[in-house]
C-alpha cells in the first residue's frame, strides 16, 4: 500500500520509432485538396428558376403550375452526376413538382428521361442566358 501521493509531473513524451517515416509537427504533404464548389457558386443558376413555367413539360405528367417549379439537375454522368453526389448546379432546368419526380424515380427507360432533360435543357439555356445577361458561349467555357 502506498503511503504518500503520487507524484505532480507533467507528462512525459514518448519517444518515437528511430524507423518511422512519420515526422512529427510537419503538415502532410500530399496533393493539395480540390475547391469544393461553395453555394454561392451556383446560386445564380438555381435563382434563375424562380418563377419560370416547366421546361420538362411530360405529357401526361405535368402541373403546369409555375408555383410548384423546382430547380431538376440532370442525372447524366457527362454533366457530373454520380453516386450520391448531384450534377452541376448549370445543368439544372425548371420543373414541376410532378415531372422532376418523373425524372428521378418515374417508370420511363433512361434514354426517355436523357431525351426529355437534354430537350428542355436546350430550350432553357438561351432563355437562361438572356435572364442572367450572359453569352451562351462564355457558359459553355466556363463549364
Amino acid at each position: 500500500m502506498r503511503r504518500s501521493g503520487l507524484a505532480r509531473t507533467g507528462f512525459k513524451r514518448k519517444q518515437g520509432a528511430p524507423l518511422s517515416s512519420f515526422k512529427p509537427g510537419k503538415p502532410f504533404s500530399g496533393k493539395p485538396k480540390r475547391k469544393k464548389p461553395t453555394v454561392a457558386d451556383g446560386s445564380k443558376y438555381l435563382a434563375a428558376c424562380r418563377g419560370e413555367p416547366c421546361f420538362l413539360s411530360v405529357f401526361g405528367v405535368c402541373l403546369h403550375d409555375s408555383a410548384t417549379v423546382v430547380p431538376c439537375h440532370s442525372n447524366q454522368s457527362r454533366h457530373g452526376k454520380g453516386m450520391g453526389i448531384k450534377a452541376k448546379h448549370e445543368y439544372s432546368v425548371p420543373g414541376c413538382r410532378a415531372c422532376h419526380v418523373f425524372i428521378d424515380q418515374g417508370p420511363a427507360t433512361r434514354e426517355f428521361k436523357f431525351k426529355v432533360w437534354d430537350d428542355a435543357y436546350e430550350r432553357w439555356e438561351p432563355a437562361r442566358a438572356a435572364k442572367l445577361g450572359i453569352e451562351i458561349e462564355q457558359q459553355r467555357e466556363a463549364a
